[in-house]
C-alpha cells in the first residue's frame, strides 16, 4: 500500500476513484488508499456532485452515471473489443434490427455498444445512455435472473418509473412478466420504454457466471410485427450466449 503522506489533491482523488471501482464501503476505500476516512469522505462528496460517484443510502458508494457514460463513450471510440463485435454484428445481420449491448451498474444499466440496422431511421438510443431495468428488454432479462424478493427490493428503492402508457409500473404485473421471461429465456419490450419501438433481449454473463448485463435487438413496432417473436427470441438468446462465452463464461444458464 502506497504511503500517501504529502500526496497532491489530484493524486488522492485518483486513488479514491480507482479504489471505488473495487470497493463500495468508505472504510474499505480508506484502507485501499491509505487515506483518512475524513479525507475519503470529502473526496467522495465532490465526486457525487460531479456524477462520478453515487451514494446508496446506507453509507456505501458506487461509481456514478457520469463515469459509466464516459466509459461508454470510450468503448464507442474503440469500436468494441474484437471478441464481442462479431457476435453483435451477426445478430444485427440475422434479425435486421438495431443491436444494443448494455452493462449492469447498480440498479440500472448503461449502453456500451450499438450496431445500427442500416435503416433510413436511427433509434434514439446511444452509447453511454442509462436505462431502467423494468421498462426495457435488456433490463427485464437481467431482472429475471434475480429472485422475486430482490426484484421487489429493487422496485422499492428505485420506483417503477413510467416512460410510456405501456410501461409496467406495479410490482405484481412485473413479477408475472419476469416469470414468463424465465420460462422462455428471453424478454420483450413492447413500447414500454420508447413509443413506437419494440425490442427482444437476453442476459449476458461473465467468466464467473454472474449476470453483467444483456443485449437486445430493437426495431420499430410495425416492423417487429412482421417477424416471428419466437425466432427473434431464439436468435437473441443464442447471440447472448456467444457474447457471454466471448467474455469468458464457461457455461451460460438456459
Amino acid at each position: 500500500m502506497a504511503d500517501r503522506t504529502g500526496a497532491s489533491a489530484s493524486d488522492k482523488t485518483f486513488a479514491v476513484l480507482e479504489a471505488l471501482v473495487e470497493h463500495s464501503r468508505l472504510t474499505d476505500i480508506a484502507a485501499a488508499t491509505n487515506l483518512p476516512k475524513a479525507t475519503v469522505h470529502r473526496i467522495l462528496q465532490v465526486m457525487v456532485e460531479r456524477g462520478l460517484a453515487r451514494p446508496t443510502g446506507n453509507g456505501d458508494y458506487f461509481t456514478g452515471p457520469r463515469m459509466l457514460a464516459l466509459a461508454g463513450r470510450v468503448m464507442h471510440r474503440l469500436d468494441l473489443p474484437a471478441r464481442v463485435r462479431p457476435e453483435l454484428e451477426e445478430l444485427q445481420r440475422r434479425t435486421g434490427r438495431t443491436v444494443h449491448l448494455a452493462l449492469l451498474h447498480g440498479d440500472e444499466a448503461v449502453y456500451v455498444a450499438k450496431v445500427e440496422a442500416g435503416k433510413p431511421y436511427q433509434l434514439a438510443s446511444r452509447v453511454g445512455m442509462s436505462l431502467d431495468l423494468h421498462s426495457t428488454s435488456i433490463g427485464k432479462a437481467v431482472l429475471a435472473t434475480l429472485d422475486d424478493d430482490r426484484v421487489v427490493a429493487l422496485a422499492e428503492r428505485t420506483g417503477l418509473r413510467r416512460h410510456t402508457p405501456g410501461t409496467i409500473v406495479e410490482v405484481g404485473p412485473l413479477l408475472a412478466e419476469l416469470a414468463t421471461v424465465r420460462s422462455r429465456g428471453w424478454a420483450e419490450d413492447h413500447e414500454e420504454n420508447e413509443p413506437g419501438v419494440s425490442a427482444t433481449g437476453a442476459a449476458v454473463y461473465d467468466h464467473a457466471g454472474h449476470v453483467i448485463g444483456g443485449l437486445s435487438a430493437a426495431t420499430l413496432s410495425y416492423e417487429a410485427a412482421d417477424q416471428s417473436a419466437d425466432e427473434v427470441g431464439r436468435q437473441v438468446v443464442e447471440a447472448a450466449g456467444e457474447v457471454s462465452r466471448a467474455l469468458g463464461a464457461r457455461t451460460v444458464p438456459s
